[in-house]
């Protein structure tokens, strides 16, 4: 059973803890190493790009849909993570979806504090249509913390008026930071992130900020007209309310959300995509969605 294979997957990496200083570059050099071993999708170019100061990545698949774009934006709670620690998330997405994906690097926290990475993601996408790709051929995707920014970033480009995006993918999205959901409470010890974890993130990025600000999360933003969505989530995380609360305020606004509850399963499992049944499955459902609501062939202008 893939729930008694997440179980091992965890219980080995339980053998190698978070560094217990709490020191930001501490738990980036953790987390790279620790994702270093995963597998990249095969056939799946790698070409490192810079993009207003931050180093990212293009993963071009063999035979990749011409002029069509997928901005996909890690997680790591604004503290940790890469394109690096998190291509066997974007390879599988370029793979599945047969587009280029555009893996986003973004000002880290405490360092750089919010709204820097959301402003950094929203830079990014309006660099997209700079380069003369059109809403229509983009799409936006994101875990956890990328989530949120990939979510916000819609938003935002909605309310600018510029064009938005064909559809959206979140995973696992970071959205309700004052933790008010059910399950910040019922699953508060949930794998991966838990209560004391998420406390941590938010507090290093948002200091004693509105964890309600539009400028930091668009839980409790206006969802009229973004594009259809698709929303992955654990059963067994913190964040599942989050999704759930989320799809019922999108659908109620009259966007087209489909929301897949993955029972036995924590948050961001896709990151475990070559080990664990799901976590490909996940992805390739992703790749099948993104096909789906975008043009089969859709040049720059």
């Amino acid at each position: 059973m893939s729930v008694e294979q997440l179980h091992a997957i965890l219980a080995m990496g339980a053998q190698n803890p978070p560094p217990s200083s709490g020191n930001p570059q501490d738990m980036r050099d953790w987390f790279e190493a620790m994702m270093a071993p995963t597998p990249t999708a095969q056939e799946v170019a790698v070409e490192p790009v810079t993009i207003n100061g931050q180093g990212c990545e293009f993963l071009r698949p063999v035979g990749a849909a011409e002029g069509r774009l997928v901005i996909y934006v890690h997680g790591g709670g604004w503290l940790f993570g890469s394109p690096r620690s998190h291509r066997v998330i974007a390879s599988n997405l370029a793979r599945a979806s047969g587009c280029t994906v555009l893996s986003v690097q973004y000002r880290l926290a405490p360092e750089n504090p919010a709204p820097a990475a959301h402003d950094d993601v929203f830079a990014a996408y309006q660099w997209a249509l700079a380069q003369g790709y059109r809403g229509e051929a983009l799409a936006l995707v994101g875990d956890s913390a990328g989530g949120n920014m990939a979510l916000a970033t819609a938003v935002r480009a909605r309310d600018a008026g510029l064009p938005l995006p064909a559809a959206l993918v979140l995973l696992s999205p970071a959205l309700d930071l004052a933790g008010q959901g059910a399950s910040h409470s019922e699953l508060a010890d949930a794998p991966l992130v838990d209560r004391g974890l998420m406390g941590l993130f938010n507090a290093l990025y948002l200091g004693e900020g509105d964890r309600s600000s539009p400028l930091v999360t668009p839980f409790d933003a206006d969802m009229t007209g973004l594009p259809p969505t698709l929303i992955h989530v654990g059963s067994w995380e913190l964040l599942r309310s989050d999704s759930q609360t989320l799809a019922a305020r999108m659908q109620a606004a009259g966007v087209a959300v489909e929301l897949r509850l993955w029972e036995g399963m924590c948050h961001n499992h896709q990151l475990f995509a070559p080990f664990l049944e799901e976590g490909m499955e996940s992805l390739d459902q992703a790749g099948a969605f993104l096909r789906a609501h975008a043009p089969a062939s859709a040049p720059a202008q």
